[in-house]
C-alpha cells in the first residue's frame, strides 16, 4: 500500500541549489526551518511564462508549500517571505560557500532549526557590509558543531590543560589541539583558538589562524574532496576579491 503525500503549506525555506529537469521544470535543493535539507520538483518553472515568476531565487526567504513523498517533494506554491534584496556582488560567493556547505555536510529530511538559523544570520552579515571571512568562520564552526563535530578549542587534547594566550598550539583535525613548538610551520595561536571558540575574531592572525583550523576540521568531515566553491574563490582572490 502507498502511503499518500504530506501536504505542507508556507514551509519557510531557502534555495540552495537549483537544476533544470526536462523542458521546464526544475529540481530545488532547500534549506526548510521545520523540516531540514529536502529535494521538490518545481514543474512548469522554466520557459518563457515560468509558474513561480521570478520567486525561485536564492539567498532570499522563501514560503514554501509542497507535497512531500518518502524521497523527494512536489513543490506546489512559492512567495517571498520578505524583502531583503539580493546579496551585495561582492559577497555572492560567500552566499554559494555558505550553501555548497550545507549540501556537502547535511543529510536530508533532518530537521536542523539551528542550522537554518545560523544560515539566515550568516545572510544578513553578508548582506549588511560585515566582515565576510569573520561571518564564514562562523558559519563554519557553528556548521561543524551541528552535524556533531564540534571541537574543543580551549582545552589540550592530551593532557585537557586550558590553552593558554600567549602559547602555539597545533590542530589536528582527528585528535584536537595539542602543543607546538616555536617555528612551526603549522603553529597557531593560543589566543586564536580562544576567540575562535568564543566567536570573538579580530581581522589579522585571530583570522588567519581561525581559518586553518577550520579548513582542517571541514577537510577532515569532507574526507579531503575540495569544494568547487573554494576553488573559484581562490580564482577571485588572486584578482584581489575575497576568499572563503
Amino acid at each position: 500500500m502507498t502511503a499518500h503525500p504530506r501536504r505542507v503549506l508556507l514551509a519557510p525555506g531557502y534555495i540552495l541549489h537549483h537544476r533544470p529537469y526536462r523542458d521546464t521544470s526544475r529540481i530545488l535543493e532547500v534549506l526548510l526551518r521545520d523540516h531540514g535539507r529536502l529535494t521538490l520538483f518545481a514543474r512548469g518553472a522554466r520557459g518563457p511564462k515560468p509558474r513561480y515568476g521570478g520567486v525561485l531565487q536564492p539567498f532570499d526567504l522563501l514560503l514554501l508549500s509542497f507535497q512531500l513523498g518518502q524521497e523527494a517533494g512536489q513543490l506546489t506554491g512559492a512567495e517571498s517571505a520578505q524583502s531583503a534584496g539580493p546579496l551585495p556582488q561582492g559577497s555572492l560567493m560567500a552566499g554559494f560557500y555558505l550553501n555548497e556547505l550545507l549540501l556537502k555536510l547535511t543529510a536530508r529530511h533532518d530537521p536542523m532549526t539551528e542550522v537554518f538559523e545560523d544560515y539566515r544570520r550568516a545572510l544578513g552579515g553578508l548582506r549588511s557590509g560585515g566582515r565576510i571571512e569573520v561571518v564564514l568562520r562562523v558559519f563554519e564552526k557553528r556548521l561543524l558543531e551541528a552535524v556533531g563535530y564540534g571541537m574543543d578549542l580551549t582545552s589540550e587534547a592530551r593532557t585537557g590543560r586550558p590553552v593558554e594566550g600567549g602559547k602555539l598550539y597545533r590542530f589536528r583535525a582527528s585528535e584536537g589541539v595539542v602543543p607546538a613548538a616555536e617555528g612551526d610551520a603549522d603553529a597557531v595561536a593560543g589566543g586564536s583558538l580562544i576567540a575562535l571558540a568564543r566567536e570573538e575574531l579580530s581581522p589579522g592572525r585571530e583570522l588567519d589562524d581561525a581559518r586553518r583550523v577550520l579548513k582542517a576540521a571541514l577537510a577532515e568531515r569532507l574526507e579531503g574532496k575540495e569544494l568547487a566553491t573554494r576553488r573559484v574563490a581562490r580564482a577571485v582572490a588572486s584578482r584581489g576579491g575575497s576568499r572563503s
